[in-house]
């Protein structure tokens, strides 16, 4: 940092440079307290990161029927006990009353999933570099009341091919699903869910989008023997609403079409569209096509099973955002 320049924080700098005068101590300290910023969230990814493998840590406990143990009393266990004795009770007949299909690689499932999912992509992004994603945004999902379902997800790590590479970590994201209406394959085959989303702008500077951002969608299904589709319409709305050069409000629509084979076999392939009405992509739009295979559910141990896919992204209308992407995930559902 040139000595005359203001020592203050990266974003008054951007929106007032001629502001940012000031002596080479209060630039030291101001160095400080970004430093210290930047120390926090990466405490709060560890923080979330703990939680998550404390929860996972205690799953195989309760899959046998246990609980943690709780002090002696002569008296019942109590309502907080009862509730984590009972999770996987409830959580298979909640998944009961649902259909069975597997998860799509891109579009969000409208069915409630308890697992532990990590994904990877390999991007081309419109500039012609590449972008690894590793993550996604995907976690820990759980199931903690009937027709209730929350992901806590692990930010993403990302790196692209730039001079200097770019890599750091991207903004935290958070799910929560409400499912509606749903039945079986043996009554009728079919679901209705409502998804709430926040992303927190807790990544590195290189990532940060630096805004809270809600997307509510509406996800449904519907199946026909072993054919099925699954479909999202969701819009994503930032805390600063419509800005030039900003994100904007981007209307994003999914669609998986699915068949089973062999039980265990489930090629797809998906539809991944992307209007930007506003912001710095405005009246741009991508459609994606998502060719892929998911394998599974194979029984590892009690209720654990594996699930793995492998697709390919191309673009096929003109200046994508994203020209392709390989997508590998890996998911183990209890």
């Amino acid at each position: 940092m040139n000595n005359s320049t203001t020592p203050c924080s990266i974003h008054t700098r951007k929106k007032n440079p001629s502001s940012c005068r000031s002596s080479g101590l209060d630039d030291a300290g101001n160095r400080a307290a970004e430093t210290a910023v930047f120390a926090c969230r990466r405490a709060t990814r560890t923080a979330s990161l703990t939680v998550l493998l404390a929860l996972v840590a205690i799953a195989p406990c309760l899959a046998d029927g246990t609980s943690p143990p709780v002090p002696d009393s002569s008296s019942s266990p109590g309502p907080v006990a009862d509730y984590f004795k009972n999770w996987f009770q409830r959580v298979s007949a909640t998944q009961a009353e649902q259909p069975h299909w597997i998860t799509p690689l891109v579009t969000v499932t409208p069915r409630l999933e308890e697992e532990v999912r990590y994904d990877i992509y390999r991007e081309e992004v419109s500039n012609g570099h590449i972008l690894d994603v590793f993550g996604t945004g995907k976690g820990l999902e759980l199931i903690p009341a009937e027709h209730v379902e929350v992901i806590i997800a692990l930010p993403s790590w990302e790196t692209e091919d730039v001079s200097p590479n770019k890599h750091g970590w991207a903004d935290q994201p958070f799910l929560l699903k409400y499912r509606w209406l749903s039945a079986n394959e043996e009554n009728g085959n079919y679901i209705l869910t409502t998804f709430l989303g926040l992303s927190a702008p807790w990544g590195d500077e290189t990532f940060t989008s630096h805004h809270y951002a809600w997307t509510p969608t509406i996800a449904l299904g519907k199946g026909w023997g072993d054919f099925d589709i699954q479909s999202t319409a969701g819009v994503s709305i930032p805390d600063n609403g419509v800005v030039p050069n900003e994100a904007g409000t981007p209307v994003s629509l999914n669609t998986t079409f699915q068949y089973r084979l062999l039980k265990v076999i489930w090629p797809e392939l998906e539809t991944n569209y992307t209007y930007y009405p506003n912001g710095e992509h405005a009246y741009k739009n991508q459609l994606l096509l998502t060719p892929g295979v998911v394998l599974g559910r194979f029984s590892i141990w009690e209720r654990a099973a594996l699930t793995v896919g492998v697709g390919y992204q191309v673009a096929v209308t003109s200046d994508p955002l994203v020209r392709n992407n390989f997508i590998l995930s890996g998911r183990v559902p209890f």
